[in-house]
């Protein structure tokens, strides 16, 4: 059985924020994600980042757009 726990890892100690179910024991696999506070800018495609044997339109970025579903966006109003 496998199990994802959120902790912190400060002066070179562990500490779980929560229990893992079901665990009594077992061998870890630690992660470190450093917390920053600065915002990741959107990254956009950008003409010509692909090379092959088609040139990229504004065509095509038009069709690729993402407009949402109705079908979704009726689920999600209840």
């Amino acid at each position: 059985m496998t199990a994802i726990v959120n902790g912190y890892y400060r002066d070179g100690k562990l500490e779980l924020l929560e229990t893992p179910h079901g665990l009594r024991a077992g061998r870890v696999r630690v992660v470190l994600t450093e917390e920053t506070d600065a915002k990741v800018e959107p990254r956009y495609l950008q003409f010509g980042k692909y090379i092959g044997p088609l040139d990229t339109t504004l065509d095509d970025f038009k069709q690729s757009e993402w407009h949402g579903e109705a079908e979704f966006d009726e689920l999600t109003k209840e």
